[in-house]
């Protein structure tokens, strides 16, 4: 019988992305890498627990869920989210950043200082600035106020993110404008807590590190992975917990967060047999240009 490998999600390291199992174990990804693993049949997707903790009754979860939780372990993650905002006593100094994704894609957003761009990895940022740093509570009232001031969202689509990646612009000074402005105006507004402290305008580029300067457009989205399906392809770019992966129809783009609570072993040279989707286009401000 195969061996069988729990995947616990997708991580950014300093090398790149990286997918990480239970136990501990690692597998650097590269370009060019064969990305190729299939479910057992009869395979069930189980909960993965919460806070490091194992989902005390190893609940099933369905194939679509990107958090690959019960109903009972998202509640205990959430309840401990900096996100959630349900944690108000945390010491440790907060960032607020502008994040660029594309197009008309803006986001705010605040992350522990201490990780540093890790967060931004981790959503597939193309271009991002910090603000500001400070106390968590100043940093989330920061936040709130650039949302309302300047009317830029705390979350984007991730299918609305992927739909771009292969059109965006070439050269990074154009991706950088798309911040730029935002930066100016928002540390030149008035109300921000005394104790946080503004950042100068040095945006971050991401697109090579993403590999999206070569990133053919991607036809499909794996949308669940099934009982005896497989997943094959040659990996082309990642971006936050999505791999673009060359098959023989096209990119495809597998949010490895779907991978997450399901057993896998490893696949030979079998086409890809699980359920996709076609790229949805994206809502864009620059549609109402034209």
């Amino acid at each position: 019988m195969a061996q069988a490998w729990r995947c616990t999600g997708l991580r950014w390291s300093a090398g790149g992305p990286v997918l990480v199992w239970d136990g501990g174990r690692s597998s650097a990804l590269s370009w060019g890498k064969r990305v190729a693993f299939g479910v057992g049949e009869g395979g069930v997707r189980t909960c993965v627990g919460a806070r490091r903790y194992p989902c005390p009754v190893r609940a099933a979860v369905p194939g679509r869920s990107t958090g690959a939780r019960c109903e009972e372990c998202a509640r205990l993650d959430r309840a401990h989210s900096v996100a959630a905002d349900t944690i108000a006593d945390d010491p440790r100094p907060y960032r607020v950043y502008l994040a660029w994704f594309g197009p008309g894609m803006v986001k705010v957003g605040i992350t522990a200082a201490e990780r540093g761009p890790a967060r931004l990895l981790e959503q597939g940022a193309v271009c991002f600035s910090w603000l500001g740093t400070g106390p968590l509570m100043a940093a989330r009232r920061t936040e709130e106020l650039l949302r309302a001031a300047l009317g830029v969202p705390d979350r984007i689509p991730y299918a609305e993110k992927r739909a771009v990646r292969a059109a965006l612009p070439a050269s990074a000074e154009e991706r950088a404008a798309g911040i730029g402005e935002l930066h100016a105006r928002a540390v030149a507004l008035a109300g921000w807590p005394d104790s946080l402290v503004r950042a100068p305008y040095q945006p971050v580029d991401h697109m090579g590190v993403f590999g999206l300067d070569r990133l053919p457009p991607a036809a499909l989205a794996v949308t669940e992975l099934v009982a005896g399906g497989s997943v094959n392809g040659e990996l082309v770019a990642a971006a936050g917990p999505d791999l673009h992966l060359a098959t023989g129809g096209g990119v495809v783009v597998l949010d490895t967060r779907l991978v997450t609570g399901w057993e896998l072993v490893r696949a030979g040279s079998g086409e890809l047999t699980v359920p996709t989707r076609q790229c949805v286009r994206p809502r864009s401000t620059q549609d109402e240009l034209f």
